[in-house]
């Protein structure tokens, strides 16, 4: 099984709607809230190369955020 990780705030509307999509398919995930940890949002930001959440790495793998894990469901590959 392939392992999620979603890094996400708490007034994010993309990370409810990204941890929905993963509920209504069960797949399960690791979420990392990082609201108020700089030095995690920094991070975060240097492996991605975005600043905007839900970030997603499957397999450790950055995937991007709610619009690239809708699109892997929309082509099946979810």
């Amino acid at each position: 099984m392939r392992k999620v990780v979603i890094y996400t705030t708490t007034y994010c509307p993309y990370c409810v709607a990204a941890k929905r999509l993963l509920e209504r398919k069960a797949i399960a995930y690791e979420e990392v809230d990082v609201t108020d940890n700089d030095e995690l949002r920094t991070w975060l930001v240097e492996r991605t190369g975005r600043r905007t959440v839900p970030q997603i790495f499957i397999d450790g793998q950055p995937i991007g955020g709610y619009d690239e894990l809708f699109a892997l469901e929309v082509a099946g590959e979810l």
